[in-house]
Parts: structure tokens; sequence; C-alpha cells
């Protein structure tokens, strides 16, 4: 613990909840999320009383700031991990994601073995990696400095997106990387990459998909997928995939709204 701090702890201190993530996504539990992307803390908090799993934090696609961010993983954390999609797989995104509190990080576009292996890195304090220390939320504010760095290398869970074809051609090397935790595929934006937007059903993309999958299983690799219905989500959870995120709090919202209103409009 850094000098000149007191030793009487408070109570509420983060539970460091990343272990218990970490390890049930090793053993290959099925782990399932809403994509949150309202910055309202009590949004989060509802998801947290449902009985999800985890919590897929998007400031990729949304609005949400690093300080919306810190103020949702402090109401839910001491409940329900969450994982951060960074705003881009950059050192500074991972740094802020993990010392806001976070038992994870989620990689967008991570397109080679070198980026892969840099988010790894990024991720871990030395001698395993480069992260920057700091004192922030996730070391107690400096009060559980020393037992978080003490387990934050081996609790601290680290998801690369596959969503582009470029991905997809060097997932062989990606799925080499010694520290990448799960893969996840963003089959919009993969769609995207093979001039198909929005047909994450054509052939072309399915079979990316497939190749994917295969690779990721053969390396014991878990994988992740994101879907806005359960449709979307079902076929791959019978595949063996166990990073599931489906459905988005904004679209919950309105088809809930929708749908009561019809309802009472007869």
């Amino acid at each position: 613990m850094p000098d000149n701090l007191p030793d009487n702890l408070p109570d509420n201190l983060p539970d460091n909840l990343p272990d218990n993530f970490r390890s049930q996504l090793q053993q290959g539990k099925l782990l399932i999320s809403p994509l949150v992307s309202l910055s309202n803390p009590e949004v989060a908090e509802i998801f947290s009383e449902v009985g999800y799993d985890w919590l897929f934090l998007d400031a990729e696609h949304s609005t949400l700031s690093t300080a919306d961010l810190q103020a949702i993983i402090g109401r839910v954390g001491n409940r329900l991990p969450s994982l951060v999609r960074l705003q881009a797989p950059e050192e500074v995104s991972v740094k802020k994601a993990l010392d806001i509190g976070a038992a994870g990080i989620i990689a967008p576009q991570v397109n080679s073995a070198e980026q892969a292996a840099n988010i790894v890195s990024w991720s871990r304090y030395s001698p395993e990696g480069t992260r920057g220390v700091g004192l922030g939320r996730a070391h107690g504010y400096g009060f559980a400095f020393d037992d978080y760095l003490s387990k934050a290398n081996e609790e601290t869970t680290v998801v690369v997106q596959a969503e582009h074809i470029d991905a997809v051609n060097a997932i062989e090397d990606i799925a080499q990387v010694p520290g990448v935790d799960a893969v996840l595929i963003g089959p919009y934006d993969l769609s995207a990459s093979l001039k198909r937007i929005g047909e994450i059903d054509h052939p072309e993309v399915t079979g990316a998909i497939d190749h994917v999958t295969e690779v990721c299983q053969k390396n014991n690799i878990p994988l992740g997928i994101f879907g806005v219905t359960v449709d979307a989500v079902k076929p791959y959870i019978e595949k063996g995939f166990t990073l599931i995120t489906v459905g988005v709090d904004t679209v919950m919202l309105g088809h809930a709204a929708r749908k009561m209103l019809g309802q009472v409009r007869g």
C-alpha cells in the first residue's frame, strides 16, 4: 500500500468480481448479458436484479463516458461483473476501463495477433504486461492498492472482437495469443467488411463466422456473440458459444413500451 494512507479501511470497497467471472468463462459456463448503452445507473441496476450473469457496457457505440461507466460499475459492481467495450483498441481506453473497476474489457476491431498481444499487455501489470499503475476505484482509491495488484493479472478478463474479414483471416494467429480469454464475434460489422452490410445470414458472413468458430474451438478459446433477439443468439448457443450478449437497453425499452401501448389501445 502507498505511504501515508490510513490503516482503517472502509467497508464499502469494491468486491473485485473479475475472478469469479473469468473463472466461469474458462469453465465454459453460459454467461448472458444485455448491452447497456444508457448512462443512467438505475438502468444497469435494474438489469442486475433480473438475473443476468454480467453486463456489457458499450463505450464504443454509445455516449457512455468514463465517468458514466464508473457510476454504473459503482452501482452494480458488488452484484454483477461488468465488461467495458472500449471506445477503441487503445492503451488509454484499456487503463481507464480497468482502473474504474471493470471486470474486464472487450476490445473492438482487433484484426491481427499483434493487436491482440498489445491489448493483453496493456491489461496486465509488469512483469506480464505494461499496464500503467494508478490509484482508481479498482484499487479502492489506494486503500486496496496492494490487494488489487496482487490479483489483477489473474482476475482481469480480456475479450477481443472478431468483426472484420481481416480478423477472420488472422484468427489462427489471434487464437494463439496468450491472455486472450475469449473471442466475441460482431456479425454486423463483419457483414459490412464483406460488403454485405446487415446481411448477417448471407453465406459469406456465416462462412466467416464458421471459420472463426472452428479455429477458436480447436484452440479452446471461449466464443461470444451479440444478437438483438433471442432467435439471433440461440443457434450460436447450440454451437457452443458461451459469452452471450442479447438485446439492447434502448430496444428493450422501446419494444416493451410499444407493446404495452398497443395492448392498452386494443
